[in-house]
């Protein structure tokens, strides 16, 4: 169980890492001025996204390394990204207001089913 729980976690890490990605903002980055760092929030509101980054890279690699002690690779990677995909396109409808089609829901419901049914059909020894 501790390896599904290890895959679930580097999912929703893999999530945070992709978003963290997307908030990264080079210009902002290169603006920093590095003695503001100590008595101003605005450098750290471009160094926030890098920092994680890089913790939820590292963090993601780890757990995922450590679900595929005992979940074949196929199997876990294919988990771990049908759990990021969905996850990433149901935060992308709440948060960022994308919309979402029911033929969308569908083809996401279909992976859900894949997920569970992967899962359901394979035990960890």
């Amino acid at each position: 169980m501790k390896y599904w729980a290890s895959l679930i976690f580097a999912s929703l890490l893999e999530i945070c890492w992709m978003y963290s990605l997307k908030f990264i903002d080079k210009s902002r980055l290169s603006a920093i001025q590095w003695k503001e760092l100590f008595y101003s929030i605005e450098p750290w509101k471009a160094i926030f996204p890098v920092l994680g980054y890089v913790i939820f890279g590292l963090g993601n690699v780890l757990f995922f390394s450590f679900a595929m002690k005992k979940i074949p690779p196929s199997l876990a990677f294919a988990i771990w990204m049908g759990l990021a995909l969905t996850g990433s396109i149901v935060i992308d409808y709440l948060f960022f207001n994308q919309s979402l089609s029911w033929i969308q829901i569908l083809f996401l419901l279909l992976i859900t089913i894949g997920i569970i049914g992967l899962k359901a059909t394979f035990r960890v020894n």
